[in-house]
């Protein structure tokens, strides 16, 4: 048997509650499995149609992580128990065992300043477990900057699930709202300051005037999602900007495999940092290119001039030059299509068996 501890896990949206599901839903297929994950006031329903045991955990955050560690210490008296794996080093923070730890890695938690009081808890727990997941090589290098041991580290890009069959009716929908619409930007994310929306919406305005039918599609939600607005309100771009929340995965997957071009040129704001981007994965599935940012990990996840760009997410001029590179001459079929061939690599099907190998299981 093995524990997956997690803070992040469905019915809660979001790129690392993904991650931990298909994890989970892989290693389900060989091995017992039990998971320990915080409350949502939606998991019943959610819960009871898994093929594992889901213990949730609610409480104000402190006392949560206590007490989840508390069961946890307690089940592994109990249980046989081959090893743990945990999503976060916080995670692992409070459980005293000997059985064997896996901790993934993703970027913003283990950016703190050397030497600081959460870089000193992080590298504790990273130094001290039996193997690190790293989901980039970027992720990889930045855990070694900031202390943790480079014989620990493995990296592993995040998995994805084959792609769903795109719904009819979604798909009609589609296209009555884009219509003539073309080219068709879209960024699927939350509205932060590193996924930058802003600079896109900029360089938008100048590539408006060379391509009067562009459109960009924004599906999300966040802290930024009001400065967004007002700036394309400033910049006069309403009709040139499309904002969706709160939609159906069949709309969402049908805005992608309508779109041409995924845009997320990400950028590190404060400790901040795109660690990978499963969305750029996600979009290849369709054979949509993506332009991502030089900061983070997205280049294990697009390969540079072949299934799409990487750019200086800082720079608004390359920004610019790179979507209008893509978009002349429609490089980017030619991009998506790599892409969509490229992307096999990061199934689930593939990506378990990594795990299976740190495992050290046949």
């Amino acid at each position: 048997m093995y524990l997956i501890v997690t803070r992040s896990f469905p019915p809660e949206l979001g790129g690392m509650q993904n991650l931990m599901w298909g994890l989970t839903q892989e290693m389900s297929k060989n091995f017992m499995i039990k998971v320990f994950a915080d409350y949502h006031k939606d998991h019943k329903e959610f819960d009871k149609n898994a093929n594992f045991s889901i213990e949730r955990i609610g409480g104000i955050k402190f006392l949560r992580k206590i007490r989840k560690a508390q069961l946890i210490n307690e089940f592994l008296k109990k249980k046989e128990v081959q090893g743990i794996i945990a999503d976060h080093w916080k995670s692992l923070e409070l459980i005293h065992s000997n059985k064997k730890k896996y901790c993934l890695i993703h970027g913003k938690e283990i950016n703190h300043t050397k030497g600081s009081y959460l870089n000193k808890r992080a590298n504790k727990v990273l130094n001290n477990v039996e193997k690190v997941i790293a989901n980039s090589e970027y992720t990889k290098n930045l855990a070694i900057y900031n202390g943790v041991n480079s014989r620990k580290i493995t990296v592993i890009n995040p998995g994805v699930n084959s792609v769903k069959e795109l719904n009819k009716k979604s798909l009609q929908i589609v296209e009555s709202l884009l219509k003539i619409k073309t080219p068709r930007l879209i960024t699927v994310s939350r509205f932060d300051k590193r996924k930058n929306h802003e600079k896109v919406i900029m360089a938008l305005r100048n590539l408006k005037q060379k391509y009067p039918d562009i459109v960009y599609i924004c599906i999300g939600y966040g802290d930024e999602e009001n400065n967004i607005k007002k700036l394309v309100d400033e910049l006069k771009l309403n009709t040139q900007v499309m904002f969706f929340k709160d939609i159906s995965d069949d709309l969402k997957n049908a805005l992608v495999a309508k779109s041409n071009i995924f845009v997320m040129p990400s950028i590190i704001h404060k400790t901040s940092v795109e660690g990978f981007g499963i969305a750029y994965v996600e979009a290849a599935q369709y054979g949509i290119a993506s332009l991502g940012g030089k900061d983070g990990g997205a280049s294990d996840a697009i390969n540079h001039n072949d299934t799409g760009l990487i750019c200086d997410g800082n720079n608004l001029n390359d920004i610019y030059s790179s979507l209008d590179l893509m978009i002349e001459n429609k490089k980017y079929l030619e991009f998506g299509k790599n892409a969509k061939k490229n992307c096999f690599k990061f199934n689930w099907v593939n990506t378990i068996e990594k795990y299976k190998k740190i495992l050290k299981v046949n």
